[in-house]
């Protein structure tokens, strides 16, 4: 059997916090690890609660796909986690601002925690090439 190529994927432009990869390219599957709301350059999380936090994980999360030759486009899945379910609408409008149609599969849950405090974490899987959306 034919082995698959596992190619892992990092930016400088995206946070990296301990010992994971920000993601993993498995032939053309992405996982790419949760991102909490920091800002690459002083490793801080961003102010102004859930909403910016999202506007900023989702930023980090784009550089990700970017290292990749990925957009939003390419994203099929998300999970959000958030540490308060109140957030949801506040993160809903926020997440709408970068996935605008087809939207990603996608789970939400109100966890108990997150790192470093954060208020939400979102992680994805995306597909690495063009995707065409069929017509129903």
């Amino acid at each position: 059997m034919a082995s698959l190529v596992k190619k892992i994927i990092s930016t400088t432009k995206a946070p990296a916090l301990g010992p994971y990869s920000q993601a993993v390219l498995v032939d053309r599957t992405m996982y790419i690890a949760g991102q909490i709301g920091l800002e690459p350059s002083t490793g801080q999380l961003v102010s102004g609660g859930a909403k910016e936090e999202a506007k900023q994980a989702l930023k980090n999360m784009g550089e990700i796909l970017k290292a990749a030759g990925c957009d939003y486009g390419n994203v099929v899945k998300t999970t959000v986690l958030m540490a308060d379910m109140k957030d949801y609408n506040d993160i809903n409008d926020v997440y709408k601002q970068f996935f605008k149609a087809n939207f990603p599969a996608r789970a939400a849950y109100q966890v108990a925690a997150l790192p470093r405090g954060a208020r939400v974490e979102i992680e994805a899987i995306a597909i690495k090439g063009p995707l065409q959306d069929a017509s129903a």
